[in-house]
């Protein structure tokens, strides 16, 4: 698994923890250093068919800062994977991505159930 995270967040603290607390083996990737590039992110939302709006920070003060709210409206995807990858700050945050499923942000109940089905996967695949 793919964890993707800003380590000042506290939404992201949470999410490493409670990885961590389930004995979750994941690579860890900062964000800001290691931006996603636009290549990435058009891949995941293929993959996972993930909507654009869904990678968007919109709390973030960056998000804000650029009126990205209303801008974004007229520009193509092509554009806006353009500005996503110019600054992590302006991704949603924390990301996981595992073999079938990309979630953004941290909602605990929602990443219990997607890591109990790549288990359940996993075994069965051992199964084989």
């Amino acid at each position: 698994m793919l964890f993707i995270e800003y380590p000042k967040c506290s939404t992201c603290k949470k999410a490493k923890k409670y990885l961590e607390d389930h004995n979750i083996q994941f690579t860890d990737r900062n964000i800001v250093t290691e931006t996603p590039t636009k290549e990435e992110l058009s891949k995941w939302m293929n993959k996972y068919h993930i909507s654009i709006d869904k990678l968007y920070n919109t709390s973030g003060m960056k998000y804000r800062e650029l009126n990205l709210k209303e801008k974004r409206k007229q520009l193509s995807q092509e554009e806006q994977l353009e500005i996503l990858q110019s600054d992590g700050m302006l991704i949603k945050r924390p990301i996981l991505i595992t073999e079938h499923t990309m979630l953004t942000g941290f909602r605990e109940l929602e990443w219990e159930k997607v890591i109990e089905e790549e288990k359940n996967e996993r075994i069965k695949i051992e199964k084989m």
